[in-house]
């Protein structure tokens, strides 16, 4: 298969331009301008995808286009206008195209904010209405909806929070709470979160790309392993081979800490439930997960260590 990718130079893009060229797929990287791209791959510019050019060239062959580019959830101070452009409006003009050049089908990375606020009380599954509470997810949903009124097969992935190597935003602030030396009292947070290795986005990518037959719809896609935060914290200091040093501090004074702080939404996520069911992807697609979360964060504060360590850098052992 010839694959068409976005966001190749974004934290999600450059792992599947790795690794999808590894797995033997053709990759042609769609690009805002021209780059050096670091591995031996086709490329074609196609500018601003809200204002796209050569569209026809640029997708002249392709099989499947995988669609990772987009504002991120974590990017503060941008307005809901822009995130409408660049999320829904560039997503429905590249689908567009992508139905123009006989593309057989668009994989979008959309988001689990499509369907939910940062925190929900109910285990999530595709059945559920979706009530998106920010720009971010709103937008998202839109652009699932806009590809329901076009002729191309498509698939959304609602994502929960990804992890890997590189990582940024959210996990990237738990990885260097993991790194620090200090116990943290985070042992008494029972709420469970779901989250999303890179190695498991890739098998679920794959999973659709090449499923027969029409798909035309959404699916959440998560490891199916939901940890606590502490638990989270736990299995990445293991990763470093030390110990996790996670206690118990009651909630309502962690609560009180973190708002004095005027940190209330960090309390928030911390202490709130995000349980995503992938049910669906599994049954429907026969989706195997090739990672359990447990090891997946201990894999990820390991590997960055390496990294970092071969730079010549110099961290603090606990």
């Amino acid at each position: 298969m010839l694959i068409a990718l976005t966001g190749t130079t974004g934290f999600i893009g450059r792992y599947l331009l790795r690794e999808l060229t590894k797995r033997g797929f053709r990759v042609r990287a769609l690009l805002r301008r021209p780059a050096t791209i670091p591995m031996p791959t086709a490329s074609a510019v196609i500018g601003d995808l809200e204002r796209p050019l050569n569209m026809s060239a640029a997708l002249a062959g392709v099989d499947a286009i995988i669609h990772s580019a987009g504002i991120a959830e974590g990017m503060s101070g941008i307005p809901a206008d822009d995130y409408r452009v660049l999320n829904t409006q560039a997503t429905i003009n590249l689908a567009r195209a992508a139905g123009r050049a006989g593309v057989k089908r668009f994989v979008f990375l959309s988001s689990i904010r499509a369907q939910c606020g940062p925190t929900a009380d109910t285990v999530l599954n595709e059945t559920a209405e979706p009530k998106p509470t920010d720009p971010y997810g709103k937008s998202k949903l839109a652009a699932e909806r806009g590809l329901e009124q076009l002729d191309i097969d498509w698939v959304a992935l609602r994502a929960v929070l990804i992890y890997g190597p590189g990582v940024v935003g959210n996990m990237a602030q738990l990885m260097r709470l993991a790194r620090s030396p200090f116990p943290l009292p985070l042992g008494s947070l029972q709420a469970r979160r779901s989250l999303l290795a890179l190695d498991n986005l890739l098998t679920a990518i794959e999973a659709v790309m090449t499923a027969p037959g029409k798909l035309r719809r959404v699916f959440i896609v998560a490891d199916p392993e939901a940890l606590t935060i502490g638990e989270m914290i736990a299995a990445m200091r293991r990763g470093l081979g030390r110990w996790p040093k996670v206690f118990p501090f009651p909630d309502e004074t962690l609560e009180l800490v973190l708002r004095a702080a005027g940190r209330q939404d960090v309390y928030q996520r911390l202490a709130g439930p995000l349980v995503a069911d992938p049910a669906a992807l599994i049954s429907l697609l026969r989706w195997t997960p090739t990672v359990t979360t447990t090891i997946g964060l201990g894999n990820t504060p390991a590997a960055a260590h390496n990294a970092d360590q071969g730079k010549g850098s110099v961290h603090t052992n606990g």
